[in-house]
């Protein structure tokens, strides 16, 4: 008998750590015999991986972002989410609507009545089983970043914004605590990978 699909997403600042652990992620729940689907938003989908172009690269008003975002969540659900689900495999996404609070809310101003309306528009109640939260200082985030490839369009932000982001996701979290888990990421990749195992195995 095929075992119900699971939801799962993988949030936090760019610069928080949560790239890290998502094969690890996957891997993870591979063991226990699942199907696996590894994606990411904005993209997952061709049509939302040209949206993530733009979106990472072009300059755009806040609420055109914000549209965008959705178009290309729209369609990640219905190519790629919702099949995936519907056959029993365990979805696992860098990012998800959570996102769209913390970043276009808490990070651009938009009122968060306007993202309300299209996640009940696009998603119908829709919403992950677990969300694992990487959470870090505004700072160790930045110092993280540095370090990597180029920065796109959101990761040039400055610390107030991903102050803001940070704190709109903690909003967010204390609102949901039994989807939103919060992990702090300073810890170790060993000690964290513990408490995700243990996050993971407690999920039917």
């Amino acid at each position: 008998m095929t075992m119900p699909g699971r939801f799962i997403t993988l949030e936090g600042v760019d610069g928080a750590g949560k790239s890290t652990h998502l094969g690890f992620v996957a891997e993870r729940l591979r063991a226990r015999g699942h199907e696996v689907v590894v994606t990411r938003e904005p993209g997952g989908t061709p049509l939302g991986e040209t949206l993530r172009e733009l979106l990472l690269h072009r300059d755009m008003d806040a609420g055109t972002e914000l549209l965008l975002m959705f178009a290309a969540r729209q369609q990640h659900l219905a190519e790629l989410i919702q099949p995936a689900l519907a056959r029993g495999a365990w979805v696992v996404s860098d990012r998800f609507t959570d996102a769209s609070y913390a970043y276009q809310c808490g990070g651009r101003g938009i009122d968060a009545a306007r993202v309300a309306a299209l996640e009940n528009w696009v998603q119908q109640g829709f919403a992950p089983d677990l969300t694992l939260l990487f959470d870090v200082p505004a700072e160790v985030a930045e110092s993280r970043r540095s370090a990597a490839r180029a920065a796109d369009r959101f990761e040039r932000e400055a610390d107030s914004f991903f102050n803001r982001v940070r704190q709109a996701y903690l909003v967010r979290a204390a609102a949901e605590p039994e989807r939103i888990r919060v992990l702090d990421a300073r810890q170790s990749i060993a000690a964290l990978q513990d408490e995700i195992a243990r996050l993971l195995d407690a999920l039917a």
